[in-house]
């Protein structure tokens, strides 16, 4: 997201009202309940993997506290924030949907979800499914300008595991299979 392309944005994180007065960082107004100096509040929010709570769908593997978990509910309190039901195969819980964070993709990731590896290059790793239209390229680059799902040689950004089942269940209507659902830890 190129944050100077906003003319005027509030983010709700944490309790923490930022406003973009104008095109220039320099014009940004904090106003937070902690002591926090401006520059830490926002390199820490744009560096964190916040989910969007309109991206989510039940059967979505999320990480919460270092576990993985599977959504199961989505839901609404009376001051209209939101909650999900998580649970794996040691718990189930409701926590705030703030609370949960997307899991990268990663190659251990991408096995699991029933994808092999066919290439290797130093500048790249493809990884292919069963079916032979759907890709998932690992560019090894700083760049990383090639990196992402490619279904019928058509490139998607797709750097979590919860978008990946999200497109797969949309176009095809079901969800991806996981060959091992080891959902102990996320290794990320």
């Amino acid at each position: 997201m190129d944050r100077l392309a906003f003319r005027i944005m509030l983010f709700i994180i944490n309790r923490t009202f930022i406003y973009f007065p104008s095109n220039s960082i320099s014009g940004i107004i904090f106003v937070t309940k902690h002591n926090i100096k401006p520059t830490q509040l926002l390199n820490s929010i744009l560096t964190q993997n916040i989910m969007n709570v309109a991206d989510l769908k039940i059967e979505n593997l999320v990480e919460y506290r270092n576990d993985t978990f599977r959504i199961t509910e989505i839901f609404q309190n009376h001051e209209k924030d939101y909650f999900v039901r998580i649970e794996n195969d040691i718990r189930s819980v409701s926590v705030p949907a703030e609370s949960i964070r997307p899991i990268q993709i990663t190659e251990e990731w991408l096995e699991k979800f029933g994808f092999m590896r066919t290439y290797a290059s130093e500048q790249r790793i493809r990884y292919e499914r069963p079916e032979p239209f759907i890709k998932y390229d690992i560019d090894l680059n700083s760049r990383k300008i090639v990196e992402g799902l490619k279904i019928y040689g058509n490139s998607i950004k797709c750097k979590y595991i919860h978008e990946f089942q999200n497109i797969f269940s949309c176009l095809f209507g079901k969800e991806p299979a996981v060959m091992t659902y080891d959902m102990l830890q996320t290794g990320s």
